[in-house]
């Protein structure tokens, strides 16, 4: 499972909310964000055939942090393994992300991560009025204005308006990771109602196009289910993979902007 566990549950979030421009000095998006707040915290399981392989949070703490004179969003997501699982493979993953409170791009981007003695520590400095990014190898790259990082992702697509979405329809999104660029393409599936411990719920299907040959026997085997509601938290995901299957399922919430629809 090296690289898979917490890397599985952050691919899910990547695709695309949308925004609009404000004239000024500089230019950065503004989103209405109606969909989390401070003090919001999301915990997942996360299964590997049955065994019970993982848990995940991604919490939006309550500190406030001005980068550049603009206040953000500080979120945390944390994945460790759990009973035998760690035991075999441990893994200790922490993401952080430093979020524009109004145009919801990164501004800082940490990553540490040790998975089995595999470690990778990463700080990315978003420079949103030059449009560029210094990683912690002092390499500056040339990014897009919607640039995002691998936790941004998902929180400004939460703020994505799904009212007149079609099946069929598809969302893209740059993510910058591993002082690479990469492009993903997601495509709306249709409505299905999941049923999880905290009940059934009704959700958006989504799927991520992926390159194949590594992980995912294909480029569809990945697919996530969105809660059909204005809060978009990721319900639950699966994943086939080259050896095996795995499940990330919501378990436990808190601090929501409104309570979670149940069927």
């Amino acid at each position: 499972m090296k690289k898979i566990s917490f890397f599985i549950l952050i691919m899910i979030f990547e695709f695309l909310g949308t925004s609009f421009k404000v004239q000024g000095k500089y230019d950065l998006p503004i989103i209405k964000n109606k969909a989390f707040q401070r003090g919001e915290k999301l915990t997942y399981n996360l299964h590997y055939g049955f065994i019970d392989a993982a848990t995940a949070t991604l919490s939006v703490t309550n500190e406030k942090v001005k980068f550049s004179n603009r206040e953000t969003y500080h979120v945390v997501g944390v994945g460790k393994t759990n009973g035998i699982t760690d035991w075999i493979f441990k893994v200790r993953d922490r993401y952080e992300s430093y979020i524009d409170e109004k145009a919801l791009v990164p501004w800082l981007f940490t990553r540490r991560v040790n998975e089995g003695g595999y470690i990778i520590n990463q700080d990315y400095i978003f420079k949103r009025f030059e449009n560029k990014v210094k990683t912690e190898k002092n390499n500056t790259y040339h990014i897009s204005d919607n640039m995002q990082d691998m936790i941004s992702a998902f929180y400004q697509a939460r703020t994505f308006d799904f009212s007149e979405i079609k099946i069929g329809d598809e969302f893209s999104i740059d993510c910058f990771m591993d002082e690479e660029v990469f492009p993903v393409k997601i495509i709306f599936k249709g409505y299905e109602n999941i049923k999880i411990k905290l009940g059934k719920i009704r959700c958006m299907k989504f799927i991520p196009l992926l390159q194949t040959g590594r992980v995912f026997k294909k480029e569809d085997d990945l697919s996530f289910f969105i809660s059909d509601d204005k809060n978009h938290v990721l319900i639950k995901a699966k994943a086939d993979i080259l050896f095996g299957a795995i499940e990330v399922e919501l378990i436990e919430h808190q601090g929501l902007i409104r309570p979670l629809k149940t069927v």
